[in-house]
Formats: C-alpha cells, sequence, structure tokens
C-alpha cells in the first residue's frame, strides 16, 4: 500500500505524527508513505522508516506572491511531480482548509480526513471522500494515532506506549561542538520560545546553570533569535571555566537534532524542539508555565513535564504580578533538578 501524507506544519504537529506512522507500518510491514510538509521542515519526516518519498511543499512562500507567474508555474510543477505517483489513499493529518486545498489536487486516492466534530476547520470535511471520528480531548498524539488506525483499517493502539522509530544508527555528534564538548557529556537547556510567558526567568536558568556545572557538567545554550542569543551570552557569561557554549550562528535542523540525541539530559521550555528531544528519546524536563501538556505536551518515554497552576490557561500576557508568581509554581530550579535527576 501507497499513501500520501499531508502534514505541512508546525514542528511539533510533524513530530506528533510519527508514533501513528510506527503503528501504520507495523500494522501493514508493506506500508510506503509520501508525505507533503512545509519546506522549512523538508528533513524530518526523512528520519522515520516508513518514509519514502517527500514532498517540500512552500505553501507559506507562494502565499505571498500567488499572483506571480513565477510562483502559478512553480505550483503546478510541484503538483506534477507528486501526481506522477499512483496513491491509494491520501490521508489528511492536517485537518485545515490549506491542506485540503493541497489534497485536492492529488489525482490519485480515497480522500480521508476527519469528521465535521473531529477537525481542527470542520469545513475541510467537506471535501474528504471518507471521515473518521476522533474524540478532541486528548493529546495531539493519540488523535493522530486513531486517525490513522481508521483511515488504515487496523486495530487501534493508542492506548499502547509511544513509539517514535526514527532511524538515528549512523548520526553523530555535530561537528560544530567544540573540541572539549566532542569527547564529554553535556546538557542542553533549550531558553527560547515564541510567547513570553512561557520563558523561565534568567535569574532561574542562572540557579540552574551554576548547580550543573558545579559538578563539572558542561553546557550547550542553543539560540535561534538574536533575543535569544543575548540571552545565552550572559546565561554563559554567569558561568566560570568556559563551561557553557554558545554556537556563533543558530544550528541547521538537522545539527540540532544530532546535538540533542546525543546530550546526557535536556531542560526545555514549551518550544517546539522539545518535540524533536521526545522523539529521540534523550532524558529531558519540561517546563510548562501557561500551556498543557495534556494536549499539547512533549510525549516520550524519557520526558519529565512539570507543570505550573496556570498551565492550562493558555495565557499570553499575565494579568498581575501574582498571576506571573503564580505560573512558576513546582517549576523552581530545584524542582527542575530534582525530576532531571530522575530521568538521566
Amino acid at each position: 500500500m501507497r499513501i500520501l501524507l499531508i502534514k505541512m506544519s508546525s514542528m511539533g504537529d510533524v513530530f506528533h505524527t510519527f508514533p501513528a506512522l510506527s503503528d501504520a507500518l507495523q500494522a501493514w510491514p508493506d506500508l510506503q508513505v509520501d508525505w507533503v510538509v512545509e519546506e522549512g521542515f523538508a528533513e524530518i519526516p526523512q528520519w522515520h522508516t516508513a518514509v519514502d518519498q517527500v514532498f517540500p511543499i512552500a505553501l507559506r512562500r507562494w502565499r505571498k506572491t500567488f499572483w506571480q507567474g513565477a510562483t502559478r508555474h512553480e505550483i503546478r510543477t510541484f503538483f506534477q511531480t507528486i501526481n506522477q505517483t499512483h496513491y491509494d489513499l491520501v490521508l489528511d493529518a492536517q485537518g485545515l482548509l490549506k491542506s485540503l486545498w493541497v489534497m485536492r489536487k492529488i489525482g490519485s486516492g480515497e480522500r480521508v480526513g476527519m469528521d465535521w466534530q473531529s477537525v481542527r476547520e470542520p469545513l475541510a470535511s467537506l471535501g474528504y471522500q471518507r471521515t473518521v471520528s476522533v474524540p478532541k480531548a486528548q493529546h495531539a498524539i493519540m488523535r493522530l494515532r486513531q486517525l490513522f488506525s481508521a483511515a488504515l483499517g487496523y486495530e487501534d493502539v493508542s492506548a499502547s506506549p509511544v513509539q517514535y522509530r526514527l532511524d538515528t544508527s549512523n548520526w553523530q555528534r555535530p561537528d560544530s561542538l567544540p573540541t572539549d564538548f566532542q569527547n564529554s557529556p553535556y546538557y542542553v537547556c533549550l531558553h527560547g520560545t515564541t510567547w513570553k510567558t512561557k520563558l523561565w526567568p534568567e535569574d532561574y536558568w542562572r540557579d540552574l546553570l551554576a548547580k550543573l556545572t558545579a559538578s563539572g557538567q558542561k553546557v550547550v545554550l542553543p539560540w535561534g533569535t538574536e533575543e535569544e542569543r543575548e540571552r545565552a551570552l550572559r546565561l554563559a557569561k554567569s558561568l566560570k571555566n568556559d563551561q557553557a557554549w554558545v554556537p556563533d550562528s543558530p544550528l541547521g535542523l538537522n545539527a540540532m537534532a544530532r546535538l540533542l540525541k546525543f546530550a546526557d539530559g535536556i531542560v526545555s521550555v514549551d518550544t517546539g524542539l522539545s518535540h524533536v528531544a521526545a522523539a529521540l528519546e534523550t532524558p529531558m524536563v519540561v517546563l510548562y508555565r501557561v500551556t498543557d501538556p495534556e494536549l499539547v505536551g512533549a510525549l516520550g518515554a524519557n520526558v519529565h513535564r512539570l507543570a505550573s497552576p496556570c498551565a492550562r490557561q493558555y495565557l499570553k500576557r499575565f494579568q498581575s504580578d501574582e498571576q506571573a508568581e503564580q505560573s512558576l509554581e513546582h517549576l523552581r530550579p530545584d524542582d527542575v533538578l530534582n525530576a532531571l535527576e530522575s530521568v538521566v
């Protein structure tokens, strides 16, 4: 059986799909999966053993220049390339009108997705030839596992342990790591995220880093934006003897994944990279100040999740200093250190 999977973004959503793929491959050992994914995440699907072809789509870029002849030509060429392959089934695991637009341009395969009550954008369900009911009040990984089992016709195994089944057998530590980090254990601290309310205070980071490095451990502080770079440099400056490394430039996705894979442990705020680490099964503690780990949190055998009393409120701004302080309950440096010791 060959299927086309449409799951274009975001990074966390892409990783959430891997356990469902693992289930499907277990049920259908000869399964071949081609995957439509945003071009910025095109490296990721190739890490799973079930994936054959990856089709990097530039939907975000096309939107900005849709009226231009060059863009329309690129779109035609993209779908002509996909339609050279015959599919038994096309599965929309995104559940949005934009993913339905992609699906409708595929010339073969039964179009399957979630039904009106289950899908993220209900109107999308009207474009499917077959719909699947998936309860909403559960983790995204569980929902995808149930979607795949119903779509492909095998027993629902979503209650069984999550298996990502990424092929990392040939991976090595990234070449960009300094020499003294190449052969030494190190921790990674993922301190950057999109919402300010999800950030962990810098004085908490300094406290944790001081305790981690007191026993001779080394720490890596990756960054992706200028604001994150400046924070990383401030944190590194608080330590002695070059025990922290701040990359000179942002790491690419492949290098970042390898950095996480070979870490002894990871401490992370709620960010897409926490899902990468969970899939790589690196011991990790994830901090949830204002987001609910039960629905969208990193999930894996070596993940310890810490949540504040505000974790289900999805606050993009705090209404008071008291609320900001409440969002740090159960997330003090000693809480994090104890949790880290329990998984490392």
